[in-house]
């Protein structure tokens, strides 16, 4: 087996889930249990000024070996993975040279990765597959990261022959929270420039994201017994479902796609007597994003005209496209674009219809790109990687780190 894969197979053992209703920071013991490992490994291939602080946030250095001055470069990965299904006891199925058929992850409960349902995976025909076995996700996401930028740190220490400029290493907590650069040292990091490695299938080289909201609303109703109820209740669930209705029915995730933005009911908890909800509200453009949050705001005044000011909402900006930061610097996507090509990779370059720890820190100082990881589907059973992907990966972290 390769080293990027012995090492992929090795991280997705540990359980790393985040938790969004935790307050502490990483959001889960795990997490920190495993940037002490990834501290000890860095600190044992040789890496400079090891790091592991107690929010859980790994930093290394790999020095230059060239006298000539040239800009230090990052690679930021997160560790964390999605709370939408479970991460614990990840049993990863290996496919080799896959036949371009449905594989079967789980043969009891009848769990099938369909070449119908995603057709994509006959790319691969031929390669080895990494897939789950039906009951995880596989955490790819971003454990393909973690392993692709280790792999090519170590192959620089192992030959020191290759000229590089100081290299900067970073692995974040709860990205998956929205909350990956929350303590991220800048400063520290000393980078130029960095690129998260958080991407998804091979090619993939993002420099636009969403701006993005989370709003939450409660309704205060009255309950009363439905015997005498006529006059006097006032049924919370009903009101929430009336203001979903009002919201654009062509704007929610399932009807769009590219650089159209949306709103997520994300959350809808209730009783007669109250209810919550809460949205996730992303588009790429500023003013439509203003606007949309603008659109909620209307819809929950005229509830409270209609109803008697019993909604509440509280809408909280999250992160900002982080094209306005990357555009002044534009070569660093050239660099990217450049090494992807000289390793036999198209880029497909794409706005990201999510956020990564790199929009953020772009907007903290730090110009951050995404590369691929090579995988697919994730957050859930379906997820799939493909070795060579990472492979590949590997190659253009190391051949941007020659420029």
């Amino acid at each position: 087996m390769s080293k990027v894969l012995n090492r992929f197979l090795k991280y997705v053992k540990f359980e790393t889930t985040s938790n969004e209703k935790s307050q502490t920071t990483p959001s889960t013991e795990n997490q920190l249990e495993f940037a002490k490992v990834l501290g000890d490994e860095l600190k044992q291939l040789g890496l400079e000024d090891v790091s592991v602080d107690d929010n859980g946030y790994v930093m290394a250095t790999l020095p230059s070996n060239i006298e000539k001055e040239v800009p230090t470069i990052g690679f930021i990965a997160h560790m964390d993975t999605s709370p939408d299904m479970s991460g614990k006891d990840v049993k990863p199925n290996i496919v080799e040279d896959y036949d371009g058929k449905d594989i079967v992850l789980n043969k009891e409960n009848n769990i099938i990765l369909s070449v119908d349902d995603f057709p994509e995976i006959k790319n691969y025909i031929g390669e080895t597959i990494i897939t789950t076995d039906g009951t995880t996700l596989l955490g790819a996401d971003d454990k393909a990261g973690i392993a692709e930028i280790i792999t090519a740190v170590e192959y620089l220490i192992e030959n020191p022959h290759i000229p590089h400029g100081t290299v900067k290493i970073g692995f974040t907590p709860d990205e998956e929270l929205g909350r990956g650069a929350d303590y991220f040292d800048v400063e520290k990091f000393g980078a130029d420039f960095a690129y998260t490695v958080d991407g998804g299938p091979i090619g993939e080289l993002e420099y636009e994201n969403f701006n993005a909201a989370t709003a939450n609303i409660s309704i205060q109703g009255v309950n009363i017994h439905p015997g005498t109820a006529k006059g006097k209740m006032v049924n919370s669930i009903l009101i929430g479902m009336e203001l979903h209705s009002m919201l654009p029915v062509n704007e929610r995730p399932e009807y769009t796609e590219g650089y159209e933005g949306f709103y997520l009911l994300d959350d809808f908890v209730g009783t007669v007597e109250k209810t919550h909800m809460s949205y996730i509200i992303r588009d790429h453009d500023m003013d439509k994003f203003t606007r949309k949050k603008d659109v909620l705001k209307e819809v929950v005044k005229f509830l409270n005209y209609k109803y008697g000011d019993i909604v509440q909402l509280e809408i909280e900006d999250s992160y900002y496209n982080m094209k306005e930061k990357i555009v002044p610097v534009m070569e660093i996507v050239e660099i990217a674009k450049k090494a992807m090509k000289e390793v036999g990779v198209e880029p497909i370059i794409s706005p990201i219809r999510g956020g990564t720890d790199g929009a953020r820190l772009s907007y903290m100082g730090l110009p951050c790109p995404n590369l691929f990881t090579g995988g697919h589907n994730f957050h859930g059973k379906y997820e799939y990687i493909p070795v060579f992907a990472m492979e590949k990966a590997v190659e253009v972290i190391l051949k941007i780190i020659e420029y």
